[in-house]
């Protein structure tokens, strides 16, 4: 925080009184939901990875007690109650849903969730 001019589209000024919270004197000019490729893409050329809609995700979501085992399960488990949405959307306000890293779970559609059609970010000579 602050937030930077033109970072994505979140719960800007324009929200005012539609959330529950908003970012103070940030505007990106959508009251909701932006065109795809609106704002400025990443250095790999992918747009949208930070606000407009979080991403459903194939994983299923789940927490996992504390424990000495460490887990490796690149694709998830696979059954579970709900799908892992990952990132921020145009509703969000926090420091901790602005995180890249953020993730919770969803088991049917709203309207601050898509999905983005990829498997790996991985280029040919990286491929095993």
């Amino acid at each position: 925080m602050p937030v930077p001019k033109g970072a994505g589209n979140f719960a800007d000024e324009s929200s005012n009184g539609t959330v529950l919270s908003y970012i103070p004197n940030y505007i990106d000019g959508y009251s909701s939901s932006a065109p795809v490729g609106s704002f400025a893409s990443n250095d790999k050329g992918i747009y949208d990875l930070g606000g407009n809609v979080s991403e459903y995700v194939n994983d299923y979501y789940t927490i996992m007690i504390d424990s000495n085992v460490t887990y490796f399960d690149l694709i998830g488990p696979k059954k579970g109650r709900g799908h892992v949405i990952k990132g921020s959307n145009w509703k969000s306000a926090s420091v901790t849903e602005l995180r890249y890293a953020y993730r919770d779970q969803l088991t049917s559609g709203n309207d601050t969730t898509g999905f983005r059609i990829a498997r790996w970010l991985v280029g040919k000579d990286k491929e095993n």
